[in-house]
């Protein structure tokens, strides 16, 4: 509950309602995102009534982020109308010798509860780490079979990746044959989706090279894709497979579609990778710690719209999709949200510009007590970054520095501690010549 409240005093004070720039119109709208995000690849598609257009390089491949659950669910959902699995077979038949414990009592999960994330699961690094870069989706499983869930199964909502892993896992077990595999003969291939891969695509010349944000400036930034990762985030997709992928939800072409969409009846529903927002909307979001991405439709107004970007700025990219989104519709857009890391960065670049000065201040200053008063501020700053930071966005201090925030909240957190260290020699070295000064 903390962090919730803590996330939602974030947003609200990190948010900024810029006024649209006077340039217009869809290609208006991504120079100012640009421009503000300093995010250098980004790429659009729009389905307007049967009509296709891209902004941007078509055929550029992005990580996609969870946008990849919308696939995974698809794959269930087929599983299920053919009868090879059912929504309420429980995970522990179905990936054997798999447990789970609420209360430190035996509790049962079902695919529905993963498919509509109320297994009781969170997004919780800290209690529920993602796969490292040796495990396979099998090996994952087993690493957190056992662990103790956050609610009880089927009673409280709550996003994870845990759940369209599981999945991930389950669609092997029961087909015989690998997630990707299956993936690319029941779905990509179905849909004509000849660029989308499960993971990293044979044709790495067409990636768009991840980016990280620092110093307000952007660096190229690779993370490793993770096999046991996969199934919740990491699709490779360009805007022309992601068009065709529109096309299909909104032209009501697929019978397993249609049953997924009928599963989205409130605002608030999730489903099968998919979430239905104010009115008949329905889409979802992908953030990696180098992309992130969103994709929004609505089959009674004929509309979708699809934004993939080259940098973790997942508040803005929501932004950029649903303002183009409500300008096709009609609907004047609440301009461009600001993102929660592109605050860090603007404050975290000053943070290291004033360590590296405080620095020098320190090295210079004699007085005792300047020092021990800018010591102890700049302790307590220290100290409330590596307490509230990892309870803010759920994983360790040192996976949010080295992987997730921008390189300026490192910078700015290794030169406070390099402030203090160098205070703390400063008055030894202080006290050292006070006491040869009283003995000489």
């Amino acid at each position: 509950m903390f962090r919730k409240i803590v996330v939602s005093l974030i947003t609200m004070t990190m948010l900024f309602r810029a006024p649209v720039m006077p340039e217009s119109g869809i290609e208006g709208m991504v120079n100012e995102f640009s421009s503000k995000t300093r995010c250098n690849e980004v790429s659009v598609v729009v389905y307007d009534h049967g009509d296709i257009s891209y902004y941007g390089d078509s055929k550029g491949l992005y990580q996609i982020g969870s946008m990849t659950k919308s696939f995974t669910g698809l794959a269930v959902q087929k599983l299920i109308s053919e009868g090879m699995l059912s929504a309420d077979d429980k995970v522990s038949e179905l990936i054997p010798g798999f447990k789970v414990y609420y209360d430190s009592e035996d509790e049962e999960i079902t695919v529905d509860d993963l498919l509509k994330q109320i297994s009781g699961y969170t997004n919780s690094e800290t209690d529920y780490p993602s796969a490292t870069e040796d495990m396979s989706l099998h090996d994952w499983a087993e690493s957190i079979s056992g662990k103790e869930l956050k609610s009880k199964p089927g009673t409280e909502y709550a996003y994870s990746n845990v759940n369209y892993n599981l999945l991930g896992v389950i669609i092997e077990n029961k087909t015989g044959i690998s997630y990707r595999e299956y993936m690319e003969e029941t779905i990509l291939m179905h849909y004509g989706l000849d660029s989308t891969s499960a993971g990293v695509p044979d044709d790495k010349d067409r990636i768009v090279e991840g980016s990280r944000l620092g110093f307000r400036t952007v660096f190229e930034y690779e993370v490793p894709v993770r096999i046991g990762s996969v199934p919740a985030g990491y699709f490779y997709s360009d805007t022309e497979d992601i068009g065709k992928w529109l096309k299909a939800w909104i032209e009501d072409a697929d019978p397993d579609m249609d049953l997924i969409l009928a599963e989205l009846k409130n605002e608030g529903d999730y489903y099968a990778g998919w979430e239905r927002f104010e009115g008949d909307v329905i889409g979802h979001s992908g953030g990696t710690p180098n992309y992130s991405s969103r994709i929004v439709f609505s089959r009674s107004k004929g509309i979708g719209v699809c934004v993939l970007t080259n940098l973790n700025v997942a508040s803005s990219t929501d932004s950029l999709c649903n303002n183009i989104f409500k300008e096709l519709s009609g609907i004047s857009n609440d301009g461009l949200a600001c993102d929660v890391w592109t605050v860090f960065d603007i404050i975290f670049t000053s943070v290291s510009a004033f360590g590296v000065l405080l620095l020098i201040f320190v090295l210079c200053i004699r007085k005792k007590g300047i020092l021990i008063a800018t010591g102890i501020v700049l302790t307590i700053a220290e100290v409330l970054i590596m307490l509230l930071f990892p309870m803010i966005f759920g994983a360790g201090i040192k996976a949010i520095a080295m992987i997730w925030a921008p390189w300026s909240f490192l910078s700015g957190t290794v030169l406070l501690a390099v402030d203090i260290v160098s205070i703390v020699i400063k008055l030894f070295v202080v006290k050292v010549n006070e006491g040869r000064a009283k003995t000489g």
